[in-house]
């Protein structure tokens, strides 16, 4: 709902001034959908998806031409940095107070449980150097790489599905209860206690446990207060979440399928037995590139980085403490291998599909090269770090 405000759109508006053929258009969308998509995954696939179909119909309009498969894969670029971003799962619930002792309850003795960490934060995942560097890294070769591809494209002027996306459904007199839906101070009113609420939370549980404070709940809280004071009213806030509901519409009716697909993998041990296959006989130096590997193929079949979690991350823990291998390198391997298939696994892309006109077959070819520069990007953080 945020990616379909005004003020953003206005932002994206802007943007497109620097969007005068394919290489800058499919360099920018690239560039500021990574930057959104490191502090909020859904936010920056929405986004991405918008800015691409906007930079299609500014090209239209214009009359130049543009590779509009290759902007697409651009604007879908950022699901490959969103799990070592403030919004992964698995960074999320280890900087939970006692998660991983509960993780590993009754796969381990009590006395190892003892040896495990309260909680791993956000400074030694997420904020890592390391991880940082990583992210900037890909901030930098993934808009350039995009940029060299669309140098030598001659395609023609786009030619676009018509959207149903309307900025202003506020039609005719409003009457009665109307009038607050419609009502940009009740709107701002309510979404700005719910932001300073949250930012006084988030500041007094960050002087006593730093980046503890970022949990799903609180984001969450504070991207709904933000939607709404960005929207400036309640009507074109709810028709927005009804627009953006229609295009995860595929997700919704797929997770289902995907997560009985995990049930059938976890109960059977098949993902237990892969996973420790690779990791049988690794060492300190190679476990985290296996543990990065396991966690590419398994997201190829199960899409969700906390369900991935839940099934790989004892496995990953027992190995990490035995072999002596930092957990939060380990932690970061899994995120790392899950957000680089994305790129080959279609299953994220059904919202941008849905809001581009585009088909998966044509991002695909894109989306494949940006992978093999994740690939080497990541095996190289885990080597170095």
């Amino acid at each position: 709902a945020i990616a379909l405000s005004r003020p953003v759109q206005r932002v994206v508006r802007l943007a497109l001034f620097t969007c005068r053929d394919t290489p800058s258009a499919a360099a920018t969308v690239a560039l500021l959908t990574l930057l959104v998509s490191f502090f909020n995954w859904g936010l920056g696939l929405v986004f991405g998806a918008l800015f691409a179909r906007q930079v299609a119909e500014h090209a239209a309009r214009r009359g130049f031409g543009l590779n509009y498969a290759l902007v697409g894969a651009a604007g879908y670029a950022g699901m490959m940095v969103w799990h070592g971003g403030i919004s992964g799962s698995a960074p999320i619930k280890v900087a939970e107070a006692g998660h991983l002792r509960t993780l590993m309850t009754g796969l381990v003795p009590d006395a190892q449980l003892t040896l495990l960490p309260e909680r791993i934060g956000f400074e030694d995942t997420v904020f890592a150097t390391p991880n940082l560097i990583t992210a900037l890294a890909l901030l930098v070769l993934v808009p350039l790489s995009l940029y060299l591809m669309g140098r030598n494209d001659h395609s023609g002027v786009p030619t676009l599905p018509p959207t149903t996306w309307h900025d202003d459904p506020e039609e005719g007199p409003a009457r009665g209860a109307e009038r607050l839906d419609r009502s940009p101070v009740a709107a701002w009113l309510f979404g700005g206690i719910i932001l300073l609420y949250g930012a006084w939370t988030s500041l007094a549980h960050f002087g006593r446990e730093g980046f503890a404070f970022i949990t799903p709940d609180r984001i969450n809280l504070l991207l709904l207060g933000l939607a709404v004071v960005l929207h400036g009213s309640f009507a074109r806030f709810l028709r927005a979440v009804d627009e953006a509901v229609t295009g995860a519409a595929g997700i919704l009716v797929q997770f289902p399928l995907y997560f009985g697909i995990m049930g059938l993998m976890r109960g059977s041990g098949l993902v237990q037995q892969f996973s420790e296959a690779l990791v049988a006989h690794a060492t300190p130096t190679t476990f985290p590139l296996f543990t990065f590997l396991s966690a590419a193929v398994v997201n190829v079949f199960v899409p969700s980085g906390g369900g991935q979690w839940a099934v790989q991350g004892p496995i990953i823990v027992q190995a990490s403490e035995s072999l002596g291998t930092g957990l939060p390198r380990s932690i970061m391997a899994l995120a790392y291998g899950d957000q680089l298939t994305n790129m080959l696994q279609p299953f994220w892309a059904l919202p941008l599909l849905g809001i581009t006109g585009l088909k998966a077959r044509a991002i695909l070819p894109y989306a494949l090269v940006l992978m093999a520069l994740g690939a080497v990007v990541f095996c190289a953080t885990l080597l170095l770090w």
